[in-house]
């Protein structure tokens, strides 16, 4: 297959330099492998991220909650307001903001634009709650899925979902947007109808092919870009049948859809109980240095071991042939079934591409899910499915780690675990393996759903490790910034707790992932943008 991941990292490394040397964080989780690193942080250091020199600096309100991770483009160009380093978040009421990512003051204390795809007067809202019988998103349902922006071409893609009452008849979309990052409209003759279908029998079903259901399908996961096609992946409601695992390929330039793959289409001994979500937490699917996409599936039937197409509780290895997708490999945990059974999702966690490793193994992934087992995946050969046992990965550390819903970060050697009712974890790769004990953690336990790390440093140097704790987000609480050495999780640099007069946060969101950024840190909250760093 071609290689397609190159050309886009030879583009971003060029639009960086033009703009100053400054740091884009321009999808989800920073870079297509999802580390979560930056490694260009010069400005916060463990020295000075504490309570005395650092906290919020200001809040810009939004309309509705902040499932998606901020991203950041320096020196753009907005019409008719001058160069500005920009920050992007989109919102469940279906809205796309633009705010100046240094200040709130003057012309600046207002959205810099704002892209709303919901209009009330003519019958367009976000999906409610109710609608899909389900609290997992709650009281409604608009963007979920971190967008993706093209750094080059200035675009940011967005899947929107909405309800359209007209002449007293009720429909659900689900569109693919494409939006100019300096003024908010719509490129390309967009927005775009996301329709598909595939052969199975799932339901919604037509003539012996399963149909994509935009009021079914939660589009969860965070978009991926990759040599000029955008990926788009879905999950489910509360598990709520009927659903199964969709991705689809969009041509970024043009909006056309380019192939479907479906993950689980025929139904097992459970009528209409496919499902094979794609959740990860929020994590968008990882994309390896010869342009192979890799993601893990929820809960669903699995057959592929006998020949079949269903790939329930699976990381699976996709090639993007254009425009065609087929599996190049895959792994499924023994106890697949056991999973199934018991909504214990792999997939609930996303998949960690690895920098290239010393030892036999460079080519690694790493894989955690509801369980806790990490799995440490050989990229080249990845084990498919043994029903006696899983000694055909690299590795595996079983009872480790609470829960992940979300996806690890890397850093310098060290990955970082943030598990549901558990401690903040580092554990050290040596010679392509990890150690079998944390090599530190935090003192602090976080609730559900856990948090996802990220990580700042200047090289190898100054890393510094930031969580959120959103386990208040069911009561309505404060969410809480965390910041930690990343030499040694033992040590708390600051949390948003210490000053809580100055630096609380608005209501804490399930799957909140912070951006750092030249010197700043942006988290989403269920009521507005925050924006921290020094204090002056």
């Amino acid at each position: 297959m071609r290689s397609i991941l190159p050309s886009v990292s030879l583009a971003l490394s060029a639009y960086i330099s033009l703009a100053s040397a400054q740091v884009a964080v321009t999808t989800y989780h920073n870079d297509n492998l999802r580390t979560g690193w930056n490694p260009k942080e010069t400005i916060l250091t463990p020295l000075n991220v504490n309570a005395s020199s650092f906290g919020k600096l200001f809040t810009c309100p939004v309309d509705g909650q902040i499932y998606t991770q901020p991203l950041y483009v320096p020196g753009v160009a907005i019409a008719g307001k001058g160069t500005h380093n920009v920050v992007f978040v989109a919102t469940q009421n279906d809205s796309v903001y633009a705010f100046d990512a240094d200040s709130n003051a003057g012309a600046n204390a207002t959205p810099l634009w704002q892209a709303a795809f919901a209009n009330p007067a003519k019958g367009i809202t976000p999906v409610s709650s109710s609608d899909v019988s389900c609290g997992d998103i709650s009281p409604q349902i608009g963007i979920t899925g971190t967008p993706v922006i093209d750094p080059v071409g200035g675009t940011l893609f967005v899947v929107a979902k909405t309800k359209e009452v007209a002449n007293g008849s009720t429909t659900y979309h689900q569109r693919l947007h494409a939006l100019d990052i300096t003024s908010g409209a719509e490129k390309f003759g967009g927005p775009f109808a996301i329709e598909a279908s595939v052969a199975g029998n799932c339901y919604p079903n037509l003539n012996g092919r399963v149909v994509f259901s935009p009021l079914h399908q939660n589009q969860r996961a965070g978009l991926v870009l990759i040599s000029g096609v955008v990926l788009v992946t879905w999950a489910s409601h509360c598990d709520n049948n009927p659903y199964t695992g969709w991705v689809m390929a969009f041509q970024a330039s043009t909006g056309k859809k380019l192939d479907v793959f479906n993950d689980a289409p025929n139904m097992g001994v459970v009528s209409y109980e496919c499902r094979g979500g794609i959740w990860q937490g929020g994590a968008a699917p990882a994309v390896d240095p010869a342009g192979y996409l890799f993601l893990a599936s929820g809960n669903g039937y699995f057959d592929a071991n006998d020949g079949g197409s269903d790939y329930g509780d699976t990381v699976l290895k996709l090639s993007l042939t254009h425009p065609s997708f087929a599996v190049a490999d895959y792994f499924t945990p023994n106890n697949q079934a056991s999973l199934d059974d018991g909504d214990t999702d792999l997939g609930s966690g996303g998949v960690l591409v690895l920098p290239n490793q010393p030892g036999p193994n460079p080519h690694l992934a790493v894989a955690a899910g509801k369980d806790g087992n990490i799995f440490l995946l050989n990229r080249d050969n990845m084990g498919k499915y043994n029903p006696g046992g899983s000694n055909q990965v690299v590795q595996e550390l079983g009872n480790t780690i609470g829960g992940i819903w979300g996806i690890p970060a890397y850093f310098h050697g060290q990955v970082y675990f943030g598990g549901a009712y558990d401690s903040l974890k580092a554990f050290t790769l040596t010679n392509g393996l990890f150690g079998t004990s944390p090599s530190s953690q935090s003192a602090a336990n976080f609730g559900y759903p856990g948090p996802t790390p990220s990580v700042s440093s200047a090289g190898a140097s100054n890393g510094i490790v930031w969580a959120v704790d959103i386990s208040a987000w069911g009561s309505g609480g404060p969410a809480v910034l965390h910041a930690y050495n990343a030499a040694s999780l033992a040590q708390e640099l600051y949390n948003s707790g210490q000053n809580a007069a100055r630096d609380q946060l608005g209501p804490a969101v399930k799957f909140t992932v912070p951006t750092i950024a030249n010197g700043k840190v942006y988290v989403g909250t269920g009521n507005s943008l925050a924006v921290f760093g020094l204090l002056q």
